[in-house]
């Protein structure tokens, strides 16, 4: 009888589905990096830190370049750097530990296998993160992989990456600073009153939506939702039962404290650039 055993072409996935979030402080360190690269350098690439969550997450919090050279078959870290910025690292935040590596530029390039090779020693099944700082397609898109293994038979062939998802959750201050920085061009930044004013507008826009969602509901036009209506309902009982002479009086005490630090500060500056000249004129004489 003749053998059916075959050599089959293998793919194997991870054993659980992951996904990451990133902190904006990330992304921002990320872009300040590449803007301070060197002239030669055409990407700059580091380190990720942060922690697994209990659900499998992996959560990017803070990250640090590693100078490098590479070319198109090699390329080349500074290990010790590395290691030295690690432990500094770990000595102000002792939980953040290394959960992947960073480059700039539109998804992965040849060198990547070289790089997250390297990180896989350090950790099991390292995130890589991208950021296209190049504005490929208008804007500066932001990726997370994973390597999966490609075999033939029992013979390991290469390593694939396999795109996952990727949160990037921030507050609404950081929101309107990162719609500035992924865009192409900016005639200037907003003022704190026009931050203010995209804020609200954009408060507005969801709490319409939510209105319209829930007479949608009433009318039968939308099969109901109990996650959403929990939400909507927790939402609502969060909101203080204030009058709003109170609110009013609360707003103005909050805006008065605002200006009291304004008017601190400014004179601080003062005192200390009157300080300053004062030394300079003493050295003089």
């Amino acid at each position: 009888m003749a053998s059916t055993d075959q050599t089959v072409l293998q793919f194997f996935p991870l054993s659980t589905s992951l996904s990451a979030k990133v902190h904006p402080l990330v992304i921002f360190n990320i872009c300040d990096c590449f803007v301070r690269r060197p002239d030669q350098a055409e990407r700059v690439i580091g380190t990720l830190l942060g922690s697994v969550l209990p659900d499998g997450t992996v959560d990017i919090r803070n990250s640090y370049v590693v100078p490098h050279n590479e070319s198109s078959d090699q390329v080349a870290l500074d290990i010790d750097y590395h290691h030295n910025m690690l432990s500094s690292h770990q000595k102000v935040n002792p939980k953040e530990v290394i959960v992947g590596w960073f480059s700039t530029g539109f998804g992965v390039t040849g060198g990547s296998a070289l790089i997250h090779e390297f990180y896989s020693r350090e950790i099991a099944n390292p995130v890589h993160l991208t950021v296209d700082t190049g504005f490929t397609n208008g804007e500066a898109s932001i990726k997370a992989f994973v390597s999966v293994n490609l075999s033939l038979g029992d013979q390991q062939l290469a390593a694939q990456f396999q795109e996952i998802p990727l949160d990037l959750r921030m507050v609404e201050a950081e929101r309107i600073g990162f719609d500035i920085l992924k865009t192409t061009a900016a005639d200037k930044l907003p003022t704190d009153m026009e931050g203010m004013e995209a804020t609200m507008e954009r408060l507005l826009a969801l709490i319409d939506d939510t209105y319209k969602y829930v007479d949608d509901v009433v009318e039968g036009r939308v099969a109901p939702d109990n996650t959403i209506g929990r939400f909507i309902s927790d939402t609502v009982s969060s909101i203080p039962k204030i009058s709003p002479s109170a609110f009013d009086k609360l707003v103005n005490d909050s805006l008065q404290d605002q200006l009291l630090l304004l008017y601190l500060s400014s004179i601080t500056r003062t005192q200390l650039s009157l300080a300053e000249k004062l030394n300079t004129a003493a050295q003089i004489l």
